[in-house]
């Protein structure tokens, strides 16, 4: 009988696989205050396997990357302490974890940027309502346009948030 090509390990890099089945990144909307809590770890050491990967829910870069309510974030020392415990359940699995590092851009609100001001975007111009995964309709605030200097503000956050995740073993 032939393998099964998803059941095969893989190398990808530094990681030897088991297998290829990937658990896909996803906004799962269950932090408070965009830090990480417990029950995250009892979340991935489920879906935890030896020798396979995970793919952390979208983790915001900076406090101008949000976009949805209760998503994680990797951009100050206590979130990088509190994804550690996280990061430590899914190695305990024999597995490897990557974190989804993101910024909403557009997708956002006043409510939720620092100062009530607009989110920041490559673009001026406003995305529509969507329906949120509770059957809301979620209305979207219009963006402002980054200004050339700017751009470097976020891929620095980008930088930063990358270090973060590395720090918190990820």
């Amino acid at each position: 009988m032939e393998p099964i090509p998803l059941l095969t390990p893989y190398e990808m890099g530094q990681h030897d696989l088991s297998h290829r089945v990937v658990l896909a990144p996803l906004t799962r909307q269950r932090s408070y205050g965009n830090v990480p809590q417990p029950h995250a770890a009892v979340y991935y050491a489920q879906r935890a396997t030896a020798g396979g990967l995970l793919i952390t829910e979208a983790t915001g870069v900076s406090d101008t990357a949000q976009g949805y309510r209760d998503t994680l974030g990797i951009w100050t020392p206590e979130h990088v302490q509190t994804w550690k415990p996280i990061v430590a359940a899914v190695h305990a699995k024999g597995a490897v974890i990557f974190c989804q590092i993101w910024h909403c851009g557009r997708v956002s609100s006043y409510e939720l940027q620092p100062g009530g001001k607009a989110p920041v975007s490559s673009t001026d111009k406003g995305v529509g309502p969507q329906m949120s995964f509770d059957g809301r309709l979620e209305e979207f605030s219009p963006p402002r346009r980054l200004t050339v200097e700017e751009i470097s503000v976020i891929v620095d956050d980008f930088r930063k948030a990358a270090r973060n995740a590395i720090d918190a073993g990820t």
